[in-house]
């Protein structure tokens, strides 16, 4: 009989930097910067890189939380290279029922410019 080994967690938040101040103002304080963290959908990829594991959007303070199997990881912006992000991918290793915090941050290019 196999058992199913149960799964580890990755958690962390997101930081967006180089923001234009304008559009910050434009989304009102009742949206924040929630709006502009579903413009980053993280996704967790395989040791090498090649095969996507699972997508997380990061809520309205930019936090992250996804259950994974036991393994290692690389966690990345969705559509980095094509949006020309600047972020360095985090590798990551999970354990069954442990949470791991792994934190990204995303620079938007020069202050205006998006």
């Amino acid at each position: 009989m196999l058992k199913a080994v149960p799964p580890g967690f990755l958690e962390g938040r997101l930081k967006i930097i180089s923001l234009r101040e304008v559009e910050l103002a434009e989304a009102g304080p009742s949206t924040g910067l929630a709006e502009f963290y579903k413009e980053y959908p993280l996704v967790i990829l395989s040791q090498d890189g090649h095969r996507e594991i699972a997508r997380v959007t990061p809520d309205g303070n930019g936090a992250y939380r996804v259950a994974l199997p036991p393994g290692a990881y690389i966690l990345d912006l969705q559509d980095r290279a094509q949006k020309r992000l600047r972020a360095n991918p985090q590798s990551f290793k999970i354990e069954s029922n442990q949470t791991v915090r792994v934190y990204l941050a995303v620079d938007t290019g020069i202050p205006g410019v998006r």
